[in-house]
C-alpha cells in the first residue's frame, strides 16, 4: 500500500469514531494549547541541560484531544517527510504510544530530533485547522517529541517493517539529517547502506551545530542506533573525495551514491578587522564547543571566553551562539541584527528563550568595522544604525543605513553568523558534476538526481542552508527515486 492507502485504512479504524464521540468538536476547539515545561532561566544559563522538559503523559493525552481529525488533514501537506500526523496524534489520545511511534517511524528516521528542532510553526502546525478558527494550532511538535521520548524512556522501541535484503549497495556521503533520512528509507527497502562521515562522530550538524541545551547528543545517538538496527553501517573519519574517491566507491560495489555533505563553509561580511583575534564564525565556535568540548577549562584546544560578546545575525544558529556564549560565562551578550525583530528568521521559541536568558537584542544595527589593540585582539566594533526601507526579493523590508548614525561598542569576542556556503569537497573531487554559481550541486527538483546518473544529492549541499526537516525531505525524495531507478536498471 502507498501512503494514501495506509492513511485511508487507519482512518477507517473503529476506535477513531469512538474518540470522536467521547469529545465533541466544540470541546476540542475550546481546550487551550498545552504549555511546554521549561527549566528556569536563572538555572539553565549555569549549565548545558536541555531547556525544554517535555510533556507528561496527562499533558500529551489532553493535547492530542484537541485534534479534530479533519477529513482532509492539511497538516500532513505541511510536513516535508509526510508523517501521518492525525493517525499518530489519535493514537496518543487513546494512550497507544507504541503505535504512535511506529506511525511516525514509517516516514521519519529522526522523530526525537524533529520534535525538538523542526520549525513546526512554519510547517505542519501552520496548516492546522485551529489556525483558521483564530486559535492556537495543535502542538504537533511537542507530541512528536513526547512519543519518541516515551518510547525511549520506557524501553518500548519498535523497528518499522524492513524488506528482505536485495544485495544492492548504496553509499551516503555525510551523516547529517539528509543522509540519515535517506539511509533510513533505503534500509527499509532492503538496500545494503553504508554512511561515510568525515568527522569522528555520527550526526553531522545535529552534533556539531546544535547545542545540547536544545538537542542533547544522547538523543541523536539513540536515533542513530535505531538506524543501525535497520542494518545501516557507519564509517567515521572517512572523507569522500580524499580518503575515498568516486572511482573507489564504484570499485567497492556501490551502485548509487547520495551526497549530503552539507554547507560547512562559513561566510563573513568582508569588513575591516575580520582577521583580528577574537572574530570567528559561528561554525567554528559551535563546532569547537559542541563537538570538541572546547568550553571546558581543561580542554586541549580551548575556545575564547569573552565577557562582552557580540553575535552577528538573526537566525537559529545566531540564537544558538548567543545562548552558548551566555553559558560560557559572558557578562554581556549582544545579538546584532540589521533588520527589526519581526524580520528575524529564528524560531519564536528561540527568541523567547534568548531574551529570558538576558541576551541584549541590538536590532536595526549592522557592524561596519572591528577595532583591535596592539596585540591584534578585537576590542570594539563600529555599528551602523539602520532603518527599514522597501521590501526586498524575500518580502522583508530592506535595512537602510541612517546617515552619520555610527556607534562604537566594546567587545572582546565576535561570532559571525550570517550564513554558510556549500562544502566544496565533493564538487571539486568530481569535475563532471554540474554545480551552480553558488557552489551547490545541481539536481532535478523532482528526483534529487544530479547530472551524473548514479549520484543523488540533498540537504544543504543542494539548498545552500536550510532546516533539518527540509533536508530530511530531500533525503526521502532521493531515496524513493533512487529506488525506482535501481529497480529498472
Amino acid at each position: 500500500m502507498d501512503e494514501k492507502e495506509i492513511l485511508s485504512a487507519h482512518r477507517a479504524e473503529p476506535w477513531r469514531e469512538e474518540l470522536r464521540k467521547a469529545k465533541s468538536a466544540k470541546e476540542r476547539t475550546q481546550q487551550p494549547r498545552v504549555k511546554m515545561r521549561e527549566l528556569s532561566p536563572d538555572y539553565r544559563v549555569t549549565c548545558n541541560e536541555e531547556v525544554n522538559q517535555g510533556l507528561t503523559v496527562e499533558m500529551a493525552v489532553a493535547e492530542a484531544g484537541r485534534c479534530l481529525d479533519c477529513p482532509d488533514p492539511q497538516c500532513i501537506t505541511g510536513c516535508p517527510v509526510g508523517i501521518e500526523i492525525p493517525t499518530f496524534i489519535k493514537n496518543v489520545e487513546r494512550g497507544n504510544f507504541r503505535e504512535a511511534a511506529l506511525t511516525i517511524k514509517r516516514t521519519s528516521a529522526l522523530p526525537a530530533v524533529c520534535g525538538r528542532v523542526c520549525p513546526q510553526e512554519k510547517q505542519c502546525e501552520s496548516k492546522c485547522i485551529h489556525k483558521k478558527m483564530k486559535k492556537e494550532p495543535v502542538a504537533i511538535g511537542y507530541l512528536e517529541r513526547f512519543v519518541a521520548d516515551y518510547e525511549r524512556e520506557n524501553g518500548e522501541s519498535g523497528v518499522p517493517e524492513v524488506a528482505a535484503p536485495n544485495g544492492i549497495k548504496v553509499a551516503v556521503v555525510g551523516s547529517g539529517p539528509a543522509g540519515l533520512a535517506f539511509c533510513g528509507d533505503m534500509a527499509k527497502l532492503g538496500y545494503d547502506v553504508t554512511v561515510f562521515e568525515a568527522l569522528h562522530e555520527i550526526g553531522g550538524v545535529l552534533k556539531y551545530g546544535i547545542p545540547e541545551f536544545r538537542l542533547p547528543n544522547k538523543i541523536v545517538d539513540v536515533e542513530i542506533d535505531g538506524l543501525r538496527k535497520l542494518g545501516v553501517k557507519f564509517e567515521t573519519n572517512c572523507i569522500v573525495g580524499k580518503t575515498l574517491s568516486y572511482d573507489d566507491l564504484h570499485e567497492m560495489g556501490f551502485r548509487g551514491i547520495f551526497v549530503a555533505s552539507g554547507a560547512g563553509l562559513p561566510r563573513f561580511m568582508n569588513i575591516p578587522g575580520e582577521n583580528l583575534i577574537g572574530v570567528m564564525s559561528s561554525n567554528e565556535y559551535l563546532t569547537r564547543v559542541n563537538l570538541m568540548e572546547a568550553a571546558r577549562q581543561d580542554s586541549d584546544t580551548p575556545v575564547l571566553h569573552g565577557k562582552n560578546v557580540a553575535v552577528i545575525g538573526g537566525g537559529n544558529t545566531a540564537m544558538d551562539s548567543v545562548r552558548t556564549a551566555r553559558r560560557n560565562g559572558a557578562d554581556n551578550v549582544m545579538l546584532v541584527y540589521r533588520r527589526s525583530e519581526e524580520e528575524m528568521p529564528a524560531r519564536l521559541e528561540e527568541v523567547k528563550h534568548a531574551k529570558e536568558e538576558g541576551i541584549h537584542f541590538m536590532t536595526l544595527s549592522n557592524p561596519v568595522e572591528y577595532l583591535g589593540n596592539e596585540k591584534g585582539h578585537v576590542t570594539a566594533m563600529r555599528v551602523q544604525r539602520m532603518e527599514l526601507g522597501e521590501p526586498d526579493a524575500s518580502g522583508r523590508r530592506s535595512p537602510v543605513p541612517i546617515e552619520g548614525a555610527i556607534d562604537e561598542v566594546p567587545v572582546d569576542l565576535v561570532i559571525v553568523s550570517v550564513g554558510v556556503s556549500p562544502n566544496p569537497l565533493i564538487p571539486n573531487a568530481i569535475p563532471e558534476l554540474e554545480v551552480s554559481r553558488r557552489g551547490t550541486i545541481v539536481v532535478s527538483e523532482d528526483t534529487m538526481r544530479s547530472s551524473l546518473e548514479d549520484i543523488y544529492a540533498g540537504g544543504d549541499i543542494v539548498r545552500g542552508g536550510a532546516t533539518v526537516i527540509l533536508a530530511m525531505g530531500d533525503g526521502r525524495r532521493a531515496a524513493a527515486n533512487m529506488h525506482e531507478a535501481l529497480k529498472q536498471a
